[in-house]
């Protein structure tokens, strides 16, 4: 049902909406009461948030850190454009617009929820990590480090989103260090791990499936669909059947979770009595594309 809904561009966007919603009401009612700091693009503007109040005295009857977020996203739309195609690019954009515009309505507590730091950590990593899994599985984004390392990993080889992310988060907290104090930023980047851990186990995108298609019909319409329309590799062999004696093409397809319940209907329409098997958490190298659109 979830993933049906997805497939429809408006039903995308209203669930990328309400990812958004989500992800700043964990930080505004549990990370920013605990005086903690969001790792990425929007820890950024937090920190310069508190260097601007505490040092210009500029206090705004809302939080500022969602303009700022906002402002810092606009000349990263331009990459947008160029590496994730329109599309994507129009979801980011409405996203990123209402997450900036929620972090400013939403209400920020005089004094935290849950006492306990870690508590809290624990509370706003999950919000967060799985309204940015419901994000990035409805093919959008909240704009940031997704759009810039993607554009930087394009210009070298060796160089990943994973990879900028994690040195950008280094040098973010090491400024929370200095500027602050150590408890800061060790509880900045205790939320940020129990964030992470969360959106890797509700993203989509990043569960990698195996399938085994068995099937009668020796057409290449299955073939042309994986390889066409959800531009994966196949691979398959004649088999036969140990119990019939029936000859059977066996396909062997490497896909994203995400992509599964499009070609389970493929294989439905194709051959009704065919059957498959998968297999997730399997070990993926070398020319996989993980698809974000």
């Amino acid at each position: 049902m979830f993933n049906k809904m997805l497939h429809h561009p408006f039903a995308r966007v209203l669930a990328g909406v309400f990812g958004a919603f989500m992800m700043a009401t964990g930080i505004n009612l549990f990370v920013i009461p605990q005086g903690l700091y969001s790792g990425g693009m929007l820890g950024l503007s937090q920190v310069l948030r508190t260097l601007l109040q505490d040092y210009l005295h500029l206090n705004t009857p809302f939080d500022l850190s969602g303009a700022l977020y906002l402002a810092l996203n606009v000349p990263l739309f331009a990459l947008a454009w160029h590496s994730l195609g329109r599309a994507f690019l129009i979801r980011t954009v409405v996203c990123t617009v209402a997450n900036s515009l929620f972090l400013s309505v939403i209400p920020v507590p005089s004094a935290p929820i849950v006492e306990d730091m870690l508590t809290s950590c624990l509370i706003g990593g999950i919000l967060v990590g799985a309204a940015c899994g419901l994000i990035l599985t409805c093919g959008c984004s909240t704009g940031g480090l997704d759009i810039l390392g993607l554009y930087l990993s394009k210009k070298g080889a060796r160089f990943t989103v994973g990879r900028f992310s994690l040195g950008f988060n280094a040098v973010l907290y090491l400024a929370c260090l200095v500027l602050f104090n150590a408890t800061t930023a060790i509880y900045s980047a205790i939320y940020n791990v129990f964030s992470s851990l969360f959106l890797d186990r509700l993203h989509q995108q990043n569960i990698v499936v195996q399938v085994l298609i068995f099937t009668k019909d020796k057409h290449q319409e299955l073939s042309e669909f994986i390889t066409r329309k959800l531009n994966r590799g196949v691979t398959y062999w004649d088999g036969h059947g140990g119990y019939t004696g029936d000859n059977v093409r066996v396909l062997c397809v490497c896909l994203s979770k995400y992509e599964i319940e499009a070609l389970q209907r493929a294989v439905h329409e194709t051959d009704p009595h065919a059957f498959f098997i998968v297999q997730e958490g399997v070990h993926i190298g070398g020319n996989f594309i993980r698809d974000l659109s």
